[in-house]
């Protein structure tokens, strides 16, 4: 059961970041600020999780194969806002 929440909160990252918001503290421990939760949530919400728990992880001294996992994070974002624009415009021909 444990693992089928994980891979559906992968696959729903928004739904992972407001459950992680209204159960735990992480935002509190992760973020000085509100502004870039909000932010990450909107525009690059694999980034936002990704940066959240290497940041909980290492006390926020974020290295080594933690900068990759952001990293990977930020791809994975990338590739899904370009996925999309593509699409669209295979739909436009």
């Amino acid at each position: 059961m444990p693992c089928l929440i994980a891979i559906i909160l992968l696959g729903f990252p928004r739904l992972a970041l407001l459950a992680i918001f209204l159960l735990t503290d992480w935002f509190q421990a992760a973020f000085e600020t509100r502004i870039w939760p909000v932010a990450g949530f909107v525009f690059l919400p694999y980034t936002t999780l990704c940066y959240m728990w290497a940041s909980i992880e290492t006390g926020h001294r974020i290295n080594g194969v933690w900068v990759f996992l952001v990293a990977l994070g930020v791809i994975i974002d990338l590739g899904a806002h370009g996925s999309s624009g593509r699409r669209r415009r295979k739909k436009r021909k």
